[in-house]
């Protein structure tokens, strides 16, 4: 995993594309179970890079070790691209992977991806939808003092963000 780390750090599309032809896999994964496409997510590789990972196989549905799946890293790392194609796909926004239920929209409300958040709920996702702990989306907003954010969830048009 070392040399998918240093060319995906370095943002090299020439080196990827060659480790790839080399016979190196883009599902690869750490020992966590973190793969290949999101320590590209998360080293905000260009989109080129996300395209060629995901032509040569990689994995979208994948999750690591705690359930945490690639869409939820798209949306820690706000990639629109990736959490539009796999919305399109038809990846399911309201079922957490997680081993904690803690959703999507948790994810977006605790980082503040307004985008991502009016997407999903353009999509109908669950506002209501609770974590292992009974706790939703509103209430993570809530408790981060996230007041366009909860305006938002709870559907009021004075919302400003």
């Amino acid at each position: 995993m070392e040399q998918w780390i240093e060319l995906l750090k370095a943002n090299n599309y020439l080196g990827i594309k060659q480790y790839l032809k080399k016979g190196a896999s883009a599902n690869e994964s750490e020992e966590n179970g973190e793969s290949v496409i999101c320590f590209a997510l998360r080293y905000h590789c260009d989109l080129e890079i996300l395209e060629l990972l995901i032509s040569e196989g990689a994995d979208l549905y994948e999750t690591d070790n705690e359930g945490v799946s690639v869409f939820d890293v798209a949306v820690t790392y706000n990639n629109l691209f990736l959490i539009e194609k796999l919305i399109k796909d038809g990846f399911d926004v309201n079922k957490s992977t997680r081993r904690s239920g803690f959703t999507p929209l948790m994810g977006a409300v605790c980082y503040g991806r307004i985008e991502v958040i009016q997407k999903l709920l353009d999509m109908g996702v669950d506002v209501k939808a609770r974590d292992g702990h009974g706790l939703t989306a509103i209430d993570f907003a809530r408790k981060m003092h996230k007041k366009a954010i909860l305006a938002l969830l709870q559907g009021e048009k004075d919302g400003t963000v």
